[in-house]
Formats: C-alpha cells, sequence, structure tokens
C-alpha cells in the first residue's frame, strides 16, 4: 500500500513539475542558509581557537580591573577605556608569582602609543612594554636579530625590536640592524625584527615595537605600575589550583578581604578557551534559528501548494476512492509527496550549502584570512531529518483534507 501510495505521488509530481519546483524551492532556500550558517560558524570559530592557541594553552593572565566590576563585565571594559586608572599591579607581584611551584616564568606588560621617526619617516606606532621573559612564552619567534636581554631591561637600555609591518613602514629595503630610530623624544638601537604573525583578535603583533618594560615605565612615561603579568604554568592539569593560589597571593599583597574589591582578574587560558566556546555555541543557536525561519516559510509553502493541489485534483481523488482506494491510500499519496518534495529540497540544499561554505572560504582566502573549509557531518544529518519532519508536519493537514473527501461530492463537482 505505501509502496503504491509512493509510486502514485511521484507520477503527480512529475506531472507538475512547474508546482514541484516551487514548493522545493522554499525547502532549498532553508537547508542551505542552515548548512552555511553552520559552517561559516566554525570557521570563524577555528580561527579564533587557532589565535588564542598562539598564546599557549598553559598560560594565565593577570590583569588590572577596576574594584568591583567584574572580570569579563562591561562595566570593567568601559572604565579603563574610559582612563580609570589602577595602579597597584607591580613588577614586585611578577616576582611573587614566579615563586609559585607551577608557575615556570611570567612577564609583565604595559603599552604606550608614542611618535616613532626614520629620516623622513613619522609614523605613531604602538610600544608594547615587556619583559625579557614574553619571548620565552609568546609563540612568536625573532626573525632577524635577536630579543633584549634581562639585564638591558634592569639596565634602562634603549633597545627596541620591531615587528615585520614596522620595519617596512620604517626602513623599506634599508638595512635595520644597529639602526637608530627616535621613539618620542628618546633614541632607540634596532636590535630584531620579529617575525610576521597577523592579526590577533583584530590586534595587529606585527606593527607593535617591543622595547624593555622598565625602560618604558621609568624613560617614558614616569610609572612603576603594570598592566598585565601573563604567567606559563608547568603542568597544564593544575591550572586551576594555580590561578586561585595567584588569586590568594594578590589579594594577599594588596590587602584586599573582600574578593569583590578584587584590582586583578585571573584568567586561565582553559577559562578563556570555555567562554569562547560557550560565546561560540550561543551566536551559532541564534543564527541556526533565523536561518531556520526559511525552513519554516519553506513549509508553510508546501502546505498552501499542496492545499491547492488537493483542490485541483478532487475529481481524481473521487474517482481513485470509487474503483477502492481507501482514505489511507488518499493520505499516504500525499504524505509521500511531501516528504519526497522536501526531501528533495534538502538534497539540493545540502549541495547549494556547501558550495556556498566553499565560496566563502575562497573569498575569506583571497582577504588573507586563514579560514578553513567545515562541513559539520551533523548539519547535514540534521537537515535531512528536519526536511522529512516539515514534510510530515506541513504535509498531514491538506494530506487529511484530502483524504476525508467524500467521493460522490468529489465527482459531482467537476460537473
Amino acid at each position: 500500500m505505501l509502496v503504491d501510495a509512493f509510486q502514485t505521488a511521484i507520477t503527480s509530481l512529475q506531472r507538475n513539475r512547474g508546482r514541484t519546483l516551487l514548493t522545493v524551492l522554499g525547502i532549498v532556500i532553508g537547508i542551505a542558509a542552515v548548512i552555511t550558517v553552520i559552517s561559516a560558524g566554525e570557521g570563524i570559530k577555528r580561527i579564533v581557537l587557532d589565535q588564542v592557541e598562539t598564546f599557549g594553552s598553559n598560560i594565565i593572565q593577570i590583569e588590572i580591573k577596576v574594584p568591583s566590576a567584574g572580570k569579563n563585565s562591561a562595566e570593567n571594559a568601559i572604565g579603563l577605556a574610559q582612563g580609570i586608572e589602577v595602579t597597584t599591579m607591580k613588577l614586585s607581584d611578577l616576582e611573587a608569582i614566579n615563586k609559585l611551584s607551577n608557575v615556570t616564568t611570567s612577564y609583565a606588560s604595559v603599552t604606550s602609543q608614542q611618535l616613532v621617526s626614520y629620516g623622513s619617516v613619522n609614523q605613531q606606532i604602538i610600544l608594547f612594554g615587556v619583559s625579557s621573559a614574553f619571548i620565552s612564552i609568546d609563540k612568536t619567534e625573532v626573525e632577524y636579530g635577536r630579543f633584549f636581554t634581562n639585564d638591558e631591561d634592569k639596565g634602562l637600555a634603549n633597545v627596541a625590536v620591531i615587528g615585520s609591518a614596522v620595519r617596512e613602514k620604517l626602513f623599506g629595503d634599508q638595512d635595520f640592524l644597529d639602526t637608530q630610530i627616535k621613539i618620542g623624544q628618546q633614541k632607540f638601537r634596532v636590535i630584531g625584527v620579529m617575525e610576521e604573525r597577523g592579526s590577533t583578535f583584530g590586534f595587529n603583533m606585527d606593527e607593535l615595537i617591543f622595547v624593555p618594560i622598565q625602560t618604558l615605565q621609568k624613560k617614558m612615561l614616569g610609572i612603576d605600575h603594570l598592566m598585565a603579568i601573563t604567567s606559563q604554568v608547568s603542568n597544564p592539569d593544575s591550572m586551576d589550583e594555580t590561578a586561585a593560589e595567584i588569586e590568594h597571593l594578590m589579594r594577599q599583597r594588596h590587602n584586599i578581604s573582600d574578593p569583590v574589591r578584587d584590582d586583578f582578574a585571573v584568567t586561565p587560558m582553559t577559562e578563556a578557551l570555555e567562554i569562547l566556546d560557550s560565546v561560540f555555541w550561543a551566536i551559532s543557536l541564534l543564527l541556526i534559528a533565523v536561518a531556520s525561519i526559511s525552513l519554516l516559510v519553506g513549509g508553510v509553502g508546501i502546505m498552501n501548494i499542496m492545499y491547492v493541489s488537493v483542490v485541483e485534483r478532487t475529481y481524481e481523488i473521487g474517482l481513485r476512492k470509487a474503483v477502492g482506494a481507501s482514505g489511507s491510500d488518499i493520505l499516504w499519496q500525499f504524505l509521500w509527496e511531501a516528504v519526497v518534495v522536501t526531501f528533495l529540497g534538502a538534497v539540493v540544499g545540502m549541495m547549494l550549502g556547501i558550495e556556498l561554505s566553499h565560496l566563502i572560504t575562497l573569498i575569506a582566502a583571497s582577504q588573507n584570512f586563514a579560514w578553513e573549509f567545515i562541513i559539520v557531518p551533523s548539519s547535514l544529518v540534521l537537515s535531512s531529518l528536519v526536511a522529512i519532519a516539515i514534510g510530515l508536519v506541513f504535509g498531514i493537514f491538506p494530506a487529511r483534507w484530502a483524504a476525508r473527501i467524500d467521493p460522490v461530492t468529489a465527482l459531482r463537482a467537476n460537473r
């Protein structure tokens, strides 16, 4: 019975190719949108996670924070952006953190923007003042020359290691090692160039100039506080325990008894990855929900077109019932039509979605994004199941209506 109903449905769809095409189109767009959104979301997620991993998976970040503001809150970000100064984090905190058993080493950091000059070239460039341990923690390596030493940092040496983009801006094809550049009102000797790294979270590491942190603090900014401390742990499995130790140590050193009053924020890399994962999951759900609206519209289109089909084929339905077809036969015929249409739409939609995802990858690559072409197999399976479900849900109403048509009334209606 089901096989006969299926064959009858296929024959009917072939007779009405134009209507079938229009019905399929809504499902095609919906399925393609869902697959493209999931693929794009995975591509973006992979880019961000790769950027995070360039810092290392065994890293704990200790940053200044506005007291009473949440660690990852907008209040904290806005407060710091508006110029609220937190001056309690010092190099002595770094030394104390380095004494913890699971901490291998740490580097401190401060940033500033200064006018940098060489010959006739003048550029506003961000200075990244860091401890010498930066080069042993960060994944970026020196391409030419060397990084500055701890002795140069303690001795307030005017030495600089420039990013690859800075080298292009200042020197072009000229020699650059041991060349004097002017930063602010002081001369610095270029001792190295970092290898090209690109942007990380929209921050171009190639456009930085690295200088000893104490040189930047004492000779240029006149400060003794830090913006952040980055610590590397020897055992990543104990990262959460180490983060808790750092929090306890910092509260002791800053005389803080109430955690709400913390003027620092400790974030293990594992926590940062978890936050990113939850954010991407929420964004993906939202985008899928938006894309699924197309599927609902396609389902409504199927239902409307099938209602029209039932009206046009009333005489056919009456004739089939007159020669022995049951209401169940008619019901399954129209249900099969709905399911076949949605399944065809899903197949074509999957093919279109894959092609659109590949096109996005090519466009991103042309803009120098390391975008991977990712198709999640579960999204293809889910799309097929959703398509069949839509066919059943939106096809059942017109199918039941067709099954209940009285054959005598149907045959008379054709006169």
